[in-house]
């Protein structure tokens, strides 16, 4: 026991160059040799590499808050520099919250790449391990398409760090590269994940081609992602996926653990570490002064009353999306009065609902270390890469009818609460309605912007589509944010790892 406690130490230490100098903290530099004698040693490096996701200072609260405040949907309430930054498209590259889930993500990484290189190490054949080890390459894939899609070329690291000189030295590889080694990943763990496994927060052979489809569309390589996403969806009755029939489940923690719409999650079921690291998603999206969750949320990630009302009343998915009413001080206010609270950062909009709504038996104060499972890839996401990549392929029929489907679920309505805690039903609608004739790719954004708004999605399909002079000019959601050019499609790299590394070069506007 105190072996694996000393290895999840090291992994949860090692970074790319940290947070400090690798030649002061030797503990960073670890090699494979010694600890790895079964598939069971595998599985705890990987665990340990997916441990970086959950942690506050990535998924928790900074990457998928940052993805919130770069899109259209989400108005800063807070004054923080960093989260200005991040809203204006005035990021510098000493920006705190870049400096937080960079180093993260490198900490993940260097699990995955300790667990393949151990897994060298195992003495047994490759059926009983490669179903392991394929969860590293994974989530070694998982990690590099979030840094690739948000800074372009990175370093790319793919072994264990035994050279703090070398390491120190290393360079940026082009993003077509990285892509490359991404879907190399991917196919080695599409080949020898299973079908299934027993929570959706392990990679399976669905997340794995669900996840090769969208680094597809990514890249603009719409036959495969078509091929990957038909593949999915050609055998979801094997790999146990469907869309949920009542849209609310995917956002209830819990019953989310029973739906067969998540493809592969990040499980905050009761995770509680150091250092806040854990869910705060709820906190920063929920309305301050509410009763609920023992004391509301923080008023920092607000949609403005546009982005409300860019959803039809009739769709379900607005009633379960935005949080239109409250109890502050025991009494039932709508969202113009959510101000009552008399606190600087309340405001008078409907709120994100997804997150605070139900946070599950294990939550803390605010909302804070949910037992959410978040969906990095559901079912109904694939469905719309279909559709997009089909339109492109000269399939815009067949993408209709994959869009009727996200849209009869959202028809469908079903069980929800009002942000007093009353319960409600929500009858069937015949909003949306089908889509009729063929689809195109405007069709299928907008599609993806209503279902899949606030789930850290919205910003990387303005990205890959070059949106932004669009959605950030003067007829936008949000109005128009003078400060955007097309040079904040990609972060700055964090100026201490320029600083540390002479080598490294920093993105064109920075």
């Amino acid at each position: 026991m105190k072996t694996y406690k000393y290895l999840l130490l090291l992994i949860v230490s090692i970074g790319i160059l940290g947070c400090a100098d690798l030649t002061e903290e030797p503990q960073g530099l670890l090699a494979p040799n010694g600890f790895f004698q079964t598939p069971n040693d595998i599985q705890t490096a990987v665990d340990g590499a997916l441990t970086h996701a959950i942690n506050e200072k990535y998924w928790g609260r900074k990457l998928s808050i940052a993805l919130m405040l770069r899109s259209d949907m989400v108005n800063l309430q807070s004054t923080q520099t960093r989260r200005v930054e991040m809203d204006e498209f005035t990021t510098l590259a000493s920006n705190g919250m870049l400096s937080e889930f960079w180093p993260k993500s490198y900490q993940g990484i260097a699990g995955a790449n300790l667990a393949i290189a151990g897994a060298e190490q195992v003495n047994v054949d490759d059926a009983e391990k490669n179903p392991v080890t394929a969860q590293a390459y994974f989530t070694r894939a998982f990690y590099y398409f979030n840094l690739v899609r948000l800074f372009g070329g990175v370093p790319y690291i793919d072994a264990p760090i035994e050279d703090a000189e070398a390491a120190a030295a290393i360079t940026r590889m082009p993003a077509d590269q990285v892509y490359a080694n991404i879907i190399a990943d991917l196919e080695f763990a599409k080949t020898w994940l299973p079908n299934t496994q027993p929570s959706r927060a392990i990679p399976s052979k669905a997340a794995a081609s669900s996840y090769l489809a969208l680094v597809y569309l990514t890249m603009g390589d719409y036959q495969n992602a078509y091929n990957e996403a038909k593949e999915v969806i050609d055998n979801a009755g094997t790999y146990n996926l469907a869309l949920d029939p009542n849209f609310q489940n995917l956002f209830n923690a819990n019953v989310i653990d029973g739906s067969l719409e998540p493809i592969f999650a990040l499980d905050y079921n009761n995770f509680e570490a150091p250092n806040n690291a854990y869910d705060q998603i709820a906190p920063m999206t929920g309305i301050r002064g509410d009763d609920r969750n023992e004391g509301g949320g923080w008023s920092v990630a607000v949609p403005l009353l546009s982005v409300y009302q860019s959803f039809d009343p009739q769709d379900y998915r607005r009633a379960v999306s935005f949080e239109e009413e409250a109890s502050i001080g025991g009494e039932v206010v709508s969202f113009e009065n959510f101000t009552v609270s008399g606190h600087e950062h309340a405001g008078n909009m409907p709120y994100i609902a997804k997150y605070t709504r139900f946070p599950g038996p294990f939550d803390r104060g605010n909302a804070r270390a949910t037992s959410h499972n978040m969906s990095m890839i559901r079912y109904a996401e694939v469905l719309l890469i279909a559709a997009e990549a089909a339109v492109e392929i000269g399939r815009a029929d067949e993408a209709t009818t994959y869009i009727n489907q996200v849209r009869a679920r959202a028809r469908a309505g079903g069980d929800t609460e009002t942000g007093a805690g009353t319960p409600v039903s929500v009858p069937p609608s015949a909003v949306p309605a089908d889509l009729t004739g063929p689809a195109t790719v405007a069709d299928v954004l907008e599609e993806r912007r209503l279902e899949l708004a606030f789930e850290g999605i919205r910003w990387f399909d303005i990205v890959r589509r070059q949106l932004g002079a669009e959605v950030f000019g003067p007829n936008g959601l949000e109005g128009a944010k003078p400060a955007f050019t097309p040079d904040d499609y990609l972060l700055p790299l964090p100026e201490d790892e320029l600083e540390r590394n002479p080598n490294l070069t920093q993105n064109p506007g920075y």
